[in-house]
């Protein structure tokens, strides 16, 4: 069963650690002034929640990049006088 644990937005900026720690028991719910303000999983969980089972680091590798046409054009830098007046 997952537990769901609260914190205070000060507890969790007082103990990160601690916050972290708790999400292998399930989310951890941040408040703010009393009031549910963010949620903390684990990176488990939030890819079981959106579906992503690659990594970003697989993401960024861009595996498929040889395949992308890019040629930027040449930039045109042309120098403009300065007023110091």
């Amino acid at each position: 069963m997952m537990a769901i644990t609260t914190i205070s937005s000060r507890e969790f900026n007082q103990d990160t650690s601690a916050a972290k720690k708790a999400t292998h028991q399930g989310p951890v719910i941040i408040t703010d002034r009393g009031r549910p303000a963010h949620v903390l999983l684990s990176i488990e969980e939030y890819q079981k929640l959106t579906g992503c089972q690659t990594s970003i680091v697989e993401l960024l590798a861009m595996p498929d990049a040889l395949e992308i046409e890019f040629e930027p054009e040449r930039a045109v830098i042309t120098p403009r006088s300065v007023d110091l007046s």
